[in-house]
């Protein structure tokens, strides 16, 4: 079962509450122009500086200086909504709630209001043509659509006018360095620093993000349940130019729906939220052919376009020397660190990867390409393991060899700091050096071919990237196992990097993020960089 919901919200539903609450969310929260003239605080007088409203008696108040608190203590009117975002608190809760009714009253009224604006845009269109042409090549517009309709609501159709623009003008304008497109912060809901900081992650992930404020995403989902629409109405948040924190509220609940395990306040480990937050995306994606992708091995959803690797798994017997080859799809690679129980074997300094990615061992830090060395290194599988040889046609010792047959779009990898056994749980803290950029060749199922061929040595292509990724995010983790608390450094745009410690988020300098203990690693391929 879901977490139950606020107990408070019964005492609102008496007589007339739906239509007192559309009508709040028609004049206070979807009206813009309304909102600008008639929202301030009847305490300060302050406009449009957090406001809520009491769902009682219509009292706008102040959520930052808490006059709207002082106002539900004093008159026992236990909701108010917030009329930039829409979502209902609980003052005996003490926090923002989820409730089905709630919602679908509140998402009815957002996409009337939607509709009227697109009218009016559309009427205003005939007469601003001029206007439109000027900014419709700039990265910073954004067309706001309703996510889930995909192509219900068309674009508009340019003029000659514009096309003529459009031709004189067909490169997009640079987006200057202080440009704050796409920072936003993320309110925290409880323990939920370890959601915070994959969406602030996944939001800055280029292909997804192109994808979603594409409005790409054709729902059927019958329920509002689709995580994929969610996401989208997510993005479209983010880059609406709006500052002030989002309250991912519907998101969480979301999550908690489709993956039970993650429900509840506690804290949860990041990566876990990761792999459940792609599966879930990937089970409510349709591919190219409108086929529902149930088999993660022939799946060209988004999320397997962008994330999804090949794991090639060499076995080799020690008596014939016969390889049985497999390979399997990945989201992410974890690695083994020094210091935890798994044997993590001695590298020496200047191996294969180390000074192709630029990496020192001047300090003794164990480096990411040493990480992949462990993780790409046949593996004696000792003599209580033995595997059915299919040449020998009887059990015998053999090695096993892990190689990446097929690199993702987006590679992440997950450095496993966590550890937890019968006689042990515990936080590995070993620094991990990781570059800015990464090359992936050394670890390659064709570079270790090559190997076996006599060809050592490699010919490098410096005008080929395809096995060359640039770092955009970082995840970190500061605490102990049973205490802690998730950040993420993001990257703006080339060489721009900020920390998103939940509703806060500050400039960060590349050392800032070199220096991190890193904890998840995202990393794309250079064809997608930054110009």
């Amino acid at each position: 079962m879901s977490p139950a919901g606020c107990p408070h919200v019964n005492g609102f539903k008496v007589d007339n509450w739906k239509q007192n609450l559309r009508v709040i969310y028609q004049c206070f929260v979807w009206t813009r122009k309304r909102k600008a003239k008639s929202c301030i605080c009847h305490m300060c007088g302050a406009h449009l500086n957090r406001l809520h409203s009491c769902l009682s008696c219509v009292f706008f108040a102040c959520f930052a200086k808490k006059h709207i608190h002082e106002h539900a203590k004093s008159k026992r009117h236990n909701l108010a909504i917030d009329l930039l975002y829409g979502g209902i608190y609980c003052f005996m809760c003490q926090d923002y709630i989820y409730d089905k009714d709630m919602e679908q009253i509140a998402k009815e009224e957002q996409r009337k209001a939607w509709k009227m604006q697109g009218m009016t845009r559309t009427h205003t269109q005939r007469h601003t043509h001029h206007v439109k042409a000027a900014c419709c090549h700039s990265p910073c517009c954004v067309r706001v659509c309703v996510p889930g309709t995909g192509e219900k609501y068309s674009t508009w159709e340019p003029t000659k006018r514009e096309l003529e623009l459009l031709r004189h003008n067909p490169k997009r304008r640079r987006i200057t360095s202080n440009c704050t497109i796409g920072l936003r912060g993320l309110i925290n809901l409880g323990n939920t620093c370890f959601m915070n900081c994959i969406v602030q992650a996944l939001t800055h992930t280029p292909l997804l993000r192109d994808f979603f404020l594409s409005d790409r995403h054709k729902c059927e989902m019958q329920s509002n349940s689709c995580l994929v629409c969610e996401m989208s109405q997510l993005f479209q948040e983010f880059y609406s130019g709006h500052r002030s924190p989002h309250i991912p509220f519907r998101l969480l609940h979301l999550v908690w729906t489709h993956a039970r395990h993650l429900a509840g306040y506690e804290q949860q480990d990041a990566h876990e939220f990761l792999i459940a937050a792609l599966d879930v995306l990937h089970r409510h994606c349709k591919d190219d052919n409108g086929k529902k992708a149930n088999n993660p091995n022939h799946c060209n959803c988004i999320i397997d376009q962008i994330f999804t690797g090949g794991l090639q798994s060499d076995v080799t017997c020690q008596v014939c020397h016969g390889v049985s080859t497999t390979i399997d799809p990945f989201w992410d690679i974890s690695l083994d660190l020094p210091g935890s129980s798994t044997p993590f074997w001695p590298l020496s300094p200047g191996g294969d990867g180390s000074a192709l990615n630029g990496e020192s061992h001047a300090t003794g830090a164990t480096t990411l390409t040493d990480c992949l060395r462990r993780f790409t290194r046949p593996e004696h599988l000792g003599s209580s393991a033995k595997i059915k040889c299919s040449g020998c046609h009887s059990y015998q010792e053999s090695t096993k060899q892990l190689t990446m047959k097929k690199l993702p779009i987006v590679a992440c990898f997950h450095v496993k700091r966590f550890e937890h056994s019968a006689k042990l749980r515990r936080k590995i803290t070993t620094y991990v050096s990781f570059p800015l950029e990464l090359d992936m060749t050394p670890f390659m199922a064709s570079s270790k071919e090559s190997r076996m061929n006599g060809q050592y040595q490699q010919a490098v292509d410096p005008f080929n990237n395809d096995n060359k990724y640039s770092l955009f995010a970082v995840v970190n983790h500061q605490g102990t196992l049973e205490s802690g608390h998730y950040t993420t450094f993001i990257r703006q745009h080339k060489d721009q990097w900020f920390k998103c410690d939940d509703a806060i988020i500050t400039k960060a300098s590349i050392q800032d993020v070199l220096d991190s203990e890193g904890y998840l690693l995202f990393y794309h391929k250079q064809f997608l960089e930054y110009e």
